[in-house]
């Protein structure tokens, strides 16, 4: 199963460097053209410069046949040197009017013809010779006395884009390769989760179905014994009903829990907030609970702590009825204590089994009024109000550290073939308990916290916002 996670953050990792890859190739397609036409344009427009700069220093002058034409003096108009060789620099092409060169600045004249159609084109000679060339008329009264050729090298553009271009092919695979291990490690944590989920689910199921597979097996049993001895005695039948009915009991139960938390993590439980009179509550669970605590010689106790007043004039923010009265659902609180009690009965009871020399037995419930900061994001809104806190706080026999963590997990148990005999003995339920009262607790937006020392006791403290 691991394979399959590995397998399935590589696919992620894949997927975000492939998708981040493509991105970046479109961007640095953009860039290069973005670049390469900017160093086109700026070579154009120094072409056109010297076109105009050429054009104003042209010597025009009529033939002296006729005063209606007119031609280019060439010994006064081009009187720069041919001599000078510049990798860089731009040279000049005449031609006349009907296209045979007359002047050039090359040493050896460009074997290209003089394309009108064109007047802004690169041409191709050879790897170290090519240019980008602009074609100007010269007309002067309507008449075309030649063409200037103007021819500017072309590795101005190739070569800082070849360098700009390696450069872009460095940068990106770098930003490829760093893409591809920041995904495997965001894939890792984006899968993580999922596979703690996974895990979670698949002991979930796997304690789900050992939980229900023996009280269904019991069942079947005393069914297919009761099939097939139809004669048995009416007492004997009815035993077996009564242990079928009391499995079944079970299974119900155990399926409402599984409901309930299925419910609480989907969001839709549905939470009838009111007033409640925590104290009220308390005091009728107690009652419930009380003829089970005897039984296992257990004493359950009751305190509650008025609200304290800043001075003996001064009244409390609430009236004394309502100090202990908050926004809840009445039967999920009622269920939050009574799994809590129980589950403190539970362990007093054992202790009281095993050992003979313990200190009393007891359970004392504390109820206040405080103004105690959870210290949670979840329930910052109200830090401003008061709280109600109730203790529960028993003498039994303690929870060890290692467990302290995993108490509130589903189907988790202390000591696990220990308490399969302890459920035979005190009828507890299947591990769900505390999950169901912490699920109960986030709900009201509150918190619960566990303190233990083996041999000695727990206690549980739940804190309770006033107004949900």
């Amino acid at each position: 199963m691991n394979l399959l996670f590995q397998s399935t953050r590589l696919r992620l990792a894949l997927w975000y460097t492939t998708v981040t890859a493509i991105l970046l190739l479109l961007f640095a397609t953009g860039v290069y053209l973005y670049v390469r036409n900017t160093l086109i344009d700026r070579i154009d427009d120094t072409l056109k410069h010297v076109v105009e700069v050429v054009e104003r220093s042209i010597v025009i002058q009529p033939i002296a046949a006729s005063q209606q034409a007119y031609k280019v003096n060439l010994a006064a108009s081009f009187r720069y040197s041919v001599d000078v060789v510049e990798d860089d620099r731009i040279d000049l092409e005449w031609f006349n009017s009907q296209g045979n060169l007359l002047w050039s600045t090359f040493s050896s004249p460009l074997d290209i013809p003089l394309d009108l159609h064109h007047k802004v084109e690169t041409v191709y000679l050879s790897p170290e010779r090519n240019f980008r060339q602009i074609i100007d008329p010269i007309e002067f009264h309507s008449q075309i006395l030649g063409y200037l050729r103007v021819s500017h090298p072309w590795f101005e553009v190739t070569k800082p884009i070849r360098q700009f271009t390696r450069d872009l092919i460095i940068g990106i695979s770098l930003m490829i390769v760093s893409v591809g291990t920041i995904g495997w490690w965001l894939s890792g944590i984006a899968i993580e989760p999922v596979r703690q989920s996974y895990f979670s689910l698949k002991q979930f199921t796997a304690d789900a179905s050992h939980e229900l597979r023996n009280p269904i097996a019991t069942i079947q049993t005393n069914v297919q014994m009761a099939l097939a001895y139809p004669e048995t005695e009416l007492e004997l039948q009815q035993q077996q009903l009564r242990v079928i009915e009391r499995l079944t009991k079970r299974l119900g139960r155990l399926v409402n829990d599984l409901l309930f938390l299925a419910r609480s993590d989907s969001g839709i439980i549905e939470m009838k907030f009111q007033p409640v009179h925590l104290d009220a509550l308390l005091i009728e669970v107690i009652e419930e609970q009380r003829t089970i605590a005897e039984q296992q010689g257990i004493t359950l106790s009751l305190d509650i702590v008025a609200p304290e007043t800043q001075n003996k004039s001064e009244k409390t923010d609430l009236d004394h009825e309502d100090s202990f009265t908050m926004l809840g659902d009445w039967d999920s609180l009622a269920r939050l204590f009574t799994n809590l009690l129980a589950n403190a009965i539970k362990y007093t009871a054992v202790k009281n089994v095993s050992d003979k020399h313990q200190i009393p037995l007891a359970i004392a419930i504390e109820l206040k009024q405080t103004k105690k900061n959870l210290g949670s994001r979840k329930v910052r809104e109200y830090n401003r109000q008061n709280y109600l806190q109730v203790t529960i706080k028993d003498t039994g026999k303690g929870i060890a550290e290692s467990d302290l963590p995993y108490i509130f997990d589903r189907f988790y148990r202390v000591d696990p073939a220990r308490s399969r005999q302890e459920d035979l003995t005190f009828g507890t339920g299947a591990g769900l308990g505390l999950a169901i009262a912490k699920a109960i607790v986030d709900n009201h937006h509150g918190k619960i916290t566990v303190e233990t020392v083996v041999n000695q006791g727990t206690e549980f403290q739940i804190i309770l916002p006033q107004n949900t």
